[in-house]
């Protein structure tokens, strides 16, 4: 089986480049089309590991259709799958006439209304490119996958797909890859960041966008400081359009010493092992890799009660969950988790059980294979909600 797939620098693409082991022992060969050559993300990990990329670097959507549709054509692939707005599009189109199913994954919730309150959001285009990408999906895609339930609600109620063309596989981590938690391994980290055993140290992982909500954990970290005054905070994640308001933020709130902005990095689980807390402010989500990474760090959580976020913590179990865009409630239960040592213990064993039974790599591999095998055979019923 030769399937197409697309490669940038978020969660998806860390969990695809992971899973290309697994998918080559079914018989599955992919094919990896980039639109862009990036510095960021996995692509160079992928490529030393002689996996097939090629890259689509026409000028124009119709030239990137055209070459999508070449290399469809003279590969005899199977099945296309998409990821994202730009390239569920390049994928939807190259694929016409082509008599092969189209596959979507759903990884975030970017039409719900709180995208309308980022700033660097024009309504006018977000409205049209939900159009597209609604008439798109609902004409030129043979299936979807939603990274949570919480997702491919959204994209029922926005896009009007309809449910039983969605089925939910959540994301997985190479527990190889991530390691565990000890003693050694966060003294080692905290060194080579540049922090103190005697530190509090709080960790986000996130690009430097408004939905990562980390202004308010900038004004969080303020309110903190004057009962913790060994508190840090570590933001690791490539720059964005949040970028310049955070450094202002940071300089009139006056806690630039305690803050590093780390930007991309490709250590975070070093990073992770490092903290005591792992908060996660965002305003909305499909689900973030970083999660999933800080449950299997044993990291206590702080993070935004929103859908996604609430399908995969257990509230009080390891994470206590805020309202979105409170830094006073981000404040006071980050306080609670630093000074409740029996609290932050317990969260700490919960978050590593509930990886390990969720969220390793073969479990969300064996379950995207089956999908694959099903889309292109029908003989194989998918994982989990597919009749």
């Amino acid at each position: 089986m030769q399937v197409i797939n697309g490669l940038g620098t978020g969660g998806a693409e860390r969990s695809l480049a992971e899973s290309l082991p697994f998918f080559a022992a079914a018989g599955i060969k992919l094919i990896i089309a980039c639109q862009f050559k990036r510095r960021e993300g996995v692509e160079e990990y992928v490529r030393s590991q002689s996996h097939d990329v090629r890259f689509l670097l026409q000028g124009n959507l119709p030239g990137r259709v055209r070459a999508l549709r070449s290399l469809i054509r003279s590969e005899r692939v199977n099945l296309v799958h998409t990821t994202i707005f730009e390239s569920d599009l390049l994928g939807r189109l190259a694929a016409v006439g082509c008599g092969i199913p189209v596959l979507t994954s759903l990884v975030n919730t970017p039409y719900e209304p709180v995208r309308l309150t980022d700033p660097n959001v024009s309504r006018m285009r977000l409205w049209g490119a939900r159009k597209i990408d609604g008439w798109t999906g609902r004409h030129l895609t043979s299936h979807f996958h939603a990274i949570t339930q919480a997702v491919k609600a959204s994209a029922v109620e926005r896009l009007r797909v309809p449910a039983e063309l969605i089925t939910v596989i959540e994301r997985g981590r190479d527990p190889s890859r991530l390691g565990v938690a000890s003693q050694e391994r966060r003294a080692l980290a905290r060194r080579e960041l540049g922090l103190d055993d005697r530190d509090k140290v709080l960790v986000n992982v996130g690009r430097q966008e408004y939905q990562k909500g980390q202004r308010f954990l900038l004004e969080a970290t303020a309110q903190l400081v004057p009962k913790h005054p060994r508190l840090k905070l570590v933001i690791a994640g490539r720059p964005g359009n949040a970028s310049t308001e955070l450094h202002r933020a940071l300089d009139q709130l006056g806690i630039e010493e305690r803050v590093k902005f780390l930007g991309h990095r490709e250590d975070v689980p070093e990073i992770l092992a490092a903290g005591d807390v792992f908060v996660f402010p965002s305003l909305y989500e499909g689900l973030c890799g970083s999660l999933i990474e800080a449950m299997a760090l044993g990291l206590p959580i702080v993070a935004s009660d929103i859908p996604a976020v609430r399908e995969v913590l257990e509230e009080n179990r390891n994470a206590l969950l805020v309202s979105p865009a409170s830094p006073e409630e981000l404040a006071f239960s980050i306080t609670r988790v630093l000074e409740d040592h029996e609290l932050a213990r317990r969260f700490r064993q919960r978050s590593v059980e509930i990886f390990h039974e969720r969220f390793t790599l073969d479990k969300s591999a064996a379950r995207m294979i089956q999908l694959y095998s099903w889309m292109v055979t029908g003989t194989e019923v998918p994982y989990p909600d597919v009749q």
